[in-house]
């Protein structure tokens, strides 16, 4: 497969490109939510525009009322979020959140995917249980209630949860906590009893919660899936998170790297522009070569995912590792060399970092795939 676009992957970038770069910005987005310090962290007529142009069910099928498209396309528009900074519950809401109720029954679907893609309902995942990604041990548990289930537990850095209508939540229905079986996905609607939210704000200005479930009471027909077979549906969402995620970093380092070559070629010292030092040339060239791999190993890593191959959750996992690597070296590079005035609120390059920093540890961080890499290539 060539690590290209093909001509409607291209008009749908050159449409999405355009789109963000003037509805998506810095100034109108992040800074205005940031500074007006909203609740949700994000706009609702921005959510709603992206479900005019179709964006918010792109990874829904056809038959449910989506576009139907792939990873890849929703890479494009992951790329260029992470380009302008945009806060969006796309990702949790578009990505994964879709992944899960492709494999939701037809009430289910029914009941939640027109919200999704007309825009007027916002979607969270809740996975990890502490401070770092580890869905291989959950131990919030749902145990039988008549015909339904009491769900007990704490999610922890619940992105857009206090916002969510519906949670998808990985609960354990048997077996001990680091058991590969035993999972159970549930869509957990916001109203539901016994439900609450500690609001906290991450270093991105974006909102998360840590959220308790203290016998909340669900339906039987709240479960996504199979009961004790979850596990690879969840599988199946996080490959689609890692990519969206590796796809959104790959766009933070190359705003942060077009912010910084504009930078070179305007500021001058010693009576001549930084671009024209040697050695920052040399720095510059370096980090163009590597933003330019991870590219590249992400849109592998979202064909193999719409190829079905069995090497898509590999190639996850190295394009996960590899963007977090790249989007670094980006920020820090952009920050040095902006120099003293990089530290200072007034430019946007530190607003590139803190993003940085937020998405390397959504869905695991770098070491967390580097091991998973040499785990799954026999090491």
């Amino acid at each position: 497969m060539p690590l290209y676009y093909d001509d409607d992957q291209t008009m749908l970038a050159d449409t999405v490109t355009g789109f963000m770069a003037e509805e998506g910005a810095i100034a109108k987005q992040l800074r205005h939510w940031r500074d007006t310090d909203c609740k949700d962290g994000f706009g609702h007529e921005l959510w709603k525009q992206f479900a005019e142009m179709g964006l918010t069910g792109m990874l829904v099928s056809e038959a449910d009322g989506g576009l139907g498209m792939g990873h890849v396309e929703s890479a494009i528009v992951l790329e260029e979020i992470g380009r302008n900074l945009t806060p969006s519950p796309f990702l949790s809401s578009s990505v994964l959140a879709a992944a899960a109720l492709a494999d939701a029954s037809d009430d289910l679907r029914g009941r939640y995917l027109p919200g999704l893609v007309s825009g007027d309902h916002v979607y969270a995942v809740a996975i990890d249980e502490g401070p770092k990604h580890r869905p291989e041990s959950i131990a919030t548990k749902a145990e039988k209630s008549g015909n339904g289930f009491k769900l007990s537990g704490q999610k922890d850095f619940v992105l857009h949860g206090a916002s969510a209508d519906m949670l998808v939540v990985a609960a354990r229905t048997s077996g001990s906590d680091g058991d590969a079986d035993g999972i159970t996905l549930f869509a957990v609607p916001r109203d539901a009893a016994n439900m609450s939210h500690e609001t906290v704000r991450l270093v991105d200005s974006s909102m998360a919660t840590h959220t308790k479930f203290d016998g909340v009471g669900l339906d039987g027909d709240a479960v996504i899936g199979e009961v004790d077979g979850g596990r690879e549906t969840l599988n199946k969402m996080l490959r689609a998170g890692r990519v969206g995620a590796a796809a959104e970093g790959v766009g933070v380092a190359r705003g942060a790297m077009d912010m910084t070559v504009t930078y070179l070629k305007e500021r001058k010292q010693f009576g001549r522009l930084i671009g024209e030092f040697q050695a920052l040339q040399h720095r510059a060239a370096h980090l163009y070569s590597e933003v330019e791999i991870a590219r590249a190993v992400t849109i592998k890593a979202a064909q193999l995912l719409d190829a079905g191959s069995d090497q898509a959750d590999l190639m996850a996992s190295v394009a996960k590792a590899k963007v977090a690597k790249a989007a670094g070296l980006a920020v820090r590079e952009g920050v040095q060399m902006h120099g003293g005035i990089g530290m200072t609120d007034e430019y946007d390059i530190g607003l590139f970092m803190k993003r940085e920093r937020a998405l390397q540890e959504f869905l695991g961080d770098q070491y967390y795939h580097a091991n998973r890499v040499a785990e799954m290539s026999g090491y």
